[in-house]
């Protein structure tokens, strides 16, 4: 079995040159400033991805980041299942920027999507307080809508597991272009 390390933006900013660099944030969010020469990878797109970051990985090191680290640590524990070594940047693209890196942005790219925890926290709160507003205007029995998604977040806090992102990701502005995926598959590959 594949062993995961971890690397601080200092060190990876170092060895930048000889990394392929996965992100494995939804694809808005990468629009909105990734590290520079990361491919884009979305976590739920990782299994289609196995061949050609088992490729990358035969040619040098595979760095995976994400935005605070979470999302690139669970992808290295399945890299590491499918024997492919990769690192994860501690702190992700969070701490890049924190260090004073530079944050790529494609061209032409559409305006940034918000970080998938900023698009959970405004979805949970929304439906929060539209479960109370229904439940005091309209019957109580509105609550049950907000006291399960209070109970979601304490699940995805205890599991560290984000059900509600998973959907999120699933909207069309977090969703990579097929064209984008498959260009990036290709990369991988050394195509």
């Amino acid at each position: 079995m594949a062993t995961t390390t971890s690397l601080d933006a200092r060190q990876a900013r170092a060895r930048l040159d000889d990394l392929t660099v996965i992100d494995v944030r939804t694809a808005g969010e990468y629009a909105g400033g990734h590290i520079p020469g990361a491919l884009n990878v979305p976590l739920d797109r990782l299994d289609d991805a196995l061949p050609g970051i088992r490729d990358a990985a035969e040619r040098g090191p595979v760095l995976v980041v994400c935005a605070s680290g979470a999302r690139s640590e669970n992808a290295c524990r399945t890299l590491a299942r499918h024997g492919i070594e990769a690192a994860t940047l501690t702190g992700g693209t969070g701490a890049w920027a924190a260090e004073g890196h530079d944050l790529a942005r494609p061209q032409g790219s559409p305006r940034a999507v918000w970080a998938m925890e900023r698009q959970v926290r405004f979805t949970a709160s929304l439906i929060i307080l539209l479960g109370l507003a229904l439940g005091f205007f309209v019957h109580p029995a509105f609550l049950l809508l907000s006291a399960g998604i209070c109970g979601g977040l304490i699940f995805s806090a205890l599991t560290d597991t984000c059900g509600m992102a998973v959907v999120l990701g699933k909207l069309p502005h977090n969703r990579p272009r097929a064209a984008d995926l498959d260009a990036t598959l290709a990369r991988l590959r050394g195509r």
